[in-house]
C-alpha cells in the first residue's frame, strides 16, 4: 500500500513489515514504565495497591499497543513519523516518572501525559494518512471521538481528590477498553469493522512478542539488582537461581511454539484485525501483568525467603497464575484448538493445589517460589514434548 500524499507503509505481498530501530528505541521508555509499575506494586502490596497498579498497567499497555497499531500502518523511517515517536517518547517518560505518585501529587501530570499521547497520536495519524482509504480514516475519526470522551475523565481524575481519582480513571479506561469491542460506534459515523483494520499481522505479533521480552528483561534486572544488594547465603542463592529459572520457564512457555504459531496464523488470516484485537490487544495485557507480578514475587522471595505474608503469597502464586491464564487464552484463540492447552490447565490446577498447601502448611516464601518454578517448568516441558511428538 503506497499513497503519495500519506506516510503509510509500502506493503509488499508476502513480506512482513520490518520492525524498525526507531520502534525499538521507542520501546525503551516502556522498560522504565514496567520497572516503575513493579516497584510501585512492591511498595504498596495491598489489595488497594494491586488495583491501582493494575489500572496504571492497563493505561501503559493501552498507550503502547495503540502506538504499535499506528506504526503498523505508518512508515517509521519517514521523518514526520519519527518526530511523532520522539514526542511520544518524551511524554511517555513523563507518564512513567509520575507512576509512583499517580494517586498522590502527580496525578494531573500522568493524566495530561496520557491524554496527549492518545489524542495527539490519533490526530497525527489523521494528518499522516491523508490519501489513505476512507474506511481507515473513518476508523481513526471514531477512535479520536472515543479518546476525546475518555480524556474528560482522565483530566477530571487528575484534578480530583486522591481517593476519588481511581474511580474517574477507571471510568476513562472502561470507555477505552469497550471501544474496540463495539467497533468504535460513534453517532453520525456509525461503526467500524475488523475487516477495515488492514494491519500486517506479522509486524503486530513481533511487536507484542518484543514487549513480553521487555517485561521479562525487567524481571531479570530486578532479580539481579536485588541479589547484588542482598547478603549471600544458602537461601538467597537458592532464591536467585529459582527466580532466573522461573524467568526462563516463562520465556519458554510463550516463545517456544506459541508465539511462532500465532504469528504464522495472523499473517495468513483473511481478517488479521480481528485476531489483532483479541489475541494481541486484549489478551497480552494478562501476559505482561503476569510477568510483572512474577518479578515482584521474585524480589519478595530474595528479600524474605523465610516467610510469606498474605500479600506475598498472593504475588508468588498470582503471578504465574495470571501468566498461564493469559498465555493459555492467547494460544487458544490463535490456534485450531477446542480449548486451552492441557498443560496450561494442569499448571493452573497445580497452582490451586499449591495455594491450599501454602495455607494449610504455612510454607516459606522460598518453598513457594521453588514450587511455582517447578510448575512452570513442568508446563514448559509438557508442551514442548507434546508439540514435537510425531
Amino acid at each position: 500500500m503506497n499513497h503519495a500524499n500519506s506516510l503509510l507503509r509500502t506493503r509488499v505481498a508476502g513480506d512482513v513489515a520490518r520492525v524498525g530501530a526507531i520502534e525499538l528505541f521507542f520501546d525503551l521508555v516502556f522498560v522504565f514504565a514496567v520497572t516503575q509499575l513493579s516497584h510501585s506494586l512492591l511498595a504498596n502490596l495491598t489489595l488497594h495497591g494491586m488495583l491501582e497498579t493494575s489500572l496504571l498497567l492497563l493505561a501503559v499497555w493501552w498507550v503502547w499497543i495503540y502506538t504499535c497499531w499506528v506504526t503498523n500502518w505508518l512508515e517509521p523511517e519517514r521523518i514526520p513519523v519519527r518526530i511523532c515517536l520522539f514526542a511520544l517518547m518524551l511524554t511517555g517518560l513523563l507518564l512513567s516518572v509520575s507512576i509512583p505518585e499517580a494517586f498522590a501529587a502527580r496525578g494531573l501530570l500522568l493524566a495530561c501525559a496520557y491524554v496527549f499521547m492518545q489524542v495527539g497520536r490519533t490526530l497525527f495519524f489523521l494528518w499522516a494518512a491523508r490519501g489513505a482509504p476512507i474506511s481507515l480514516q473513518r476508523t481513526f475519526q471514531r477512535i479520536l471521538a472515543w479518546f476525546t470522551l475518555s480524556a474528560v475523565f482522565w483530566i477530571l481524575g487528575g484534578i480530583a481528590r486522591d481517593e476519588e481519582r481511581f474511580l474517574w480513571w477507571a471510568l476513562a479506561l472502561l470507555i477505552e477498553v469497550v471501544g474496540p469491542w463495539v467497533y468504535y460506534w460513534t453517532p453520525g459515523l456509525g461503526r467500524s469493522s475488523t475487516a477495515e483494520w488492514t494491519i500486517e499481522g506479522g509486524h503486530l505479533a513481533e511487536r507484542c512478542g518484543l514487549f513480553v521480552i521487555i517485561a521479562l528483561g525487567e524481571s531479570l534486572l530486578v532479580t539481579g539488582a536485588t541479589f547484588a544488594q542482598t547478603p549471600w547465603n544458602t537461601d538467597t542463592v537458592a532464591a536467585f537461581l529459582i527466580a532466573v529459572l522461573g524467568s526462563i520457564a516463562l520465556w519458554w512457555i510463550y516463545f517456544d511454539t506459541g508465539s511462532e504459531r500465532a504469528q504464522h496464523r495472523i499473517r495468513r488470516s483473511a481478517d488479521p484485525g480481528r485476531q489483532g484485537r483479541i489475541a494481541y490487544t486484549y489478551l497480552h495485557v494478562l501476559i505482561v501483568a503476569g510477568v510483572i507480578v512474577c518479578a515482584v514475587a521474585d524480589e519478595i522471595v530474595l528479600m524474605h525467603p523465610e516467610h510469606a505474608t498474605a500479600a506475598g503469597l498472593a504475588a508468588i502464586l498470582g503471578g504465574p497464575a495470571c501468566y498461564l491464564v493469559g498465555v493459555a487464552l492467547f494460544k487458544w484463540v490463535t490456534n485450531d484448538r477446542k480449548g486451552p492447552p492441557l498443560s496450561h490447565v494442569a499448571g493452573l490446577l497445580l497452582l490451586a493445589l499449591l495455594t491450599w498447601l501454602a495455607l494449610e502448611r504455612h510454607l516459606s516464601a522460598l518453598a513457594l517460589g521453588a514450587a511455582t518454578t517447578v510448575i512452570l517448568a513442568l508446563v514448559a516441558a509438557w508442551e514442548a514434548i507434546a508439540m514435537r511428538r510425531p
